[in-house]
């Protein structure tokens, strides 16, 4: 591979086109482009591909966790443990209903919940738990299951669209569970998130939740017998309904989920392989039981072995071409959590080594044989 023709390499692309373009003409002509059957499509595929009853389009994977929270009864005085090293809008959602965080550590090979750091952090004020399933790996459930007992699990499943853990899907191996389509996602609808739960009380309350609270959605209202009367509304709610729009790209994308996982499979085969050999980068690592969902390649930088630190690798890599990215952040070393709870990094060394050496190299759908052959040699070449 040839390291004098520089490249430019997105960390991640969404892979969009006609088809997509194509699908938001029916809400544009047809006039309905809020929350219709576009949505309803989508969240009928949705269900039907992770295995659950119930599935509910929401604007984002955070309010999908936020409406999660609301209905299971999540308040003042209460407590809900969630990953040190997530998105910080993990642990945001606990705030927005007056509860507690409670961090507890991640295991720095799988990024994910550490069951034994979990067991440690329940308490009789303990809620709900979030286990998230980083870069579309499952968090153990199977522990945390055993784990948690009785208390709700909320997946969050922003990474994991498609991914599964012994054969049963994300967002069907807890209460609920939270996807994302942000862009960087394997399917996208720009923003966007989706709701599962196999609970028909808990369905009921999140229909109603995400649409001000209303007794029946805006569609029914339209299509009912006298749409000139407005719905009640029995208890307080949010707008955090999909467009159509969304809703029309969604159909098109979760159709080829499938496809995009096969592909990112083989290349992240093709990684792990080829950087087998670079004694300094730790790349993911999981046993049988899990279908890996690749929303991200992250990988693990051992700077006693390496020849730069992790930063300065992701810079020299930046100025060959090739985008990369820390995994994500550990949210108890963020500023703002750092100093709420009076934090020290050092309290969860599991994510703050994934903080300091997690490094995601590029892994999409729109990237050529060559450029996974000019990522490898990149790196080989350091």
């Amino acid at each position: 591979m040839n390291l004098t023709e520089k490249r430019n390499i997105p960390i991640s692309l969404p892979m969009t086109g006609i088809e997509e373009w194509e699908a938001t003409k029916e809400p544009l002509m047809s006039g309905w482009i809020t929350s219709g059957p576009k949505v309803r499509e989508f969240e009928k595929i949705f269900a039907e591909r992770h295995q659950v009853k119930h599935a509910l389009a929401v604007t984002s994977a955070t309010t999908a966790l936020h409406l999660a929270l609301v209905a299971l009864g999540i308040g003042p005085g209460d407590e809900v443990i969630v990953p040190a090293f997530t998105w910080v809008s993990t642990a945001n959602v606990v705030l927005y209903c007056g509860a507690k965080v409670v961090f507890a550590d991640v295991d720095p090979v799988t990024f994910n919940i550490d069951p034994v750091d979990l067991k440690k952090r329940i308490t009789s004020k303990t809620k709900a738990i979030i286990p998230v399933h980083l870069f579309g790996l499952c968090a153990d459930m199977d522990e945390i299951k055993k784990i948690a007992g009785a208390i709700p699990l909320v997946e969050d499943g922003a990474c994991a669209a498609g991914a599964g853990y012994k054969g049963v899907p994300a967002g069907a191996l807890g209460t609920i569970g939270c996807f994302s389509f942000h862009p960087r996602k394997s399917i996208t609808t720009g923003e966007g998130g989706m709701i599962t739960t196999n609970d028909d009380r808990l369905a009921d309350l999140m229909g109603m939740l995400r649409n001000h609270g209303a007794s029946i959605s805006e569609e029914q209202r339209h299509h009912g017998p006298r749409p000139y009367i407005l719905p009640d509304f029995n208890l307080m709610g949010f707008n955090y309904r999909m467009t159509d729009l969304q809703g029309a790209v969604g159909v098109v994308q979760l159709k080829k989920l499938d496809q995009y996982i096969d592909e990112r499979e083989i290349w992240a085969a093709y990684y792990k392989k080829e950087l087998a050999s670079v004694e300094w980068l730790r790349t993911p690592s999981f046993g049988k039981d899990y279908k890996h969902g690749w929303q991200s390649f992250a990988c693990f930088v051992d700077e006693s072995k390496a020849p730069f630190s992790r930063n300065e690798i992701m810079e020299k890599l930046q100025e060959m071409g090739i985008s990369t990215r820390p995994g994500t952040h550990a949210v108890h070393m963020l500023n703002f959590y750092k100093e709420t709870y009076q934090i020290k990094a050092s309290d969860f060394p599991g994510a703050q080594a994934a903080n300091d050496y997690s490094m995601a190299i590029p892994l999409h759908n729109r990237m050529s044989s060559e450029d996974f052959e000019y990522v490898v040699a990149a790196i080989k070449a350091l």
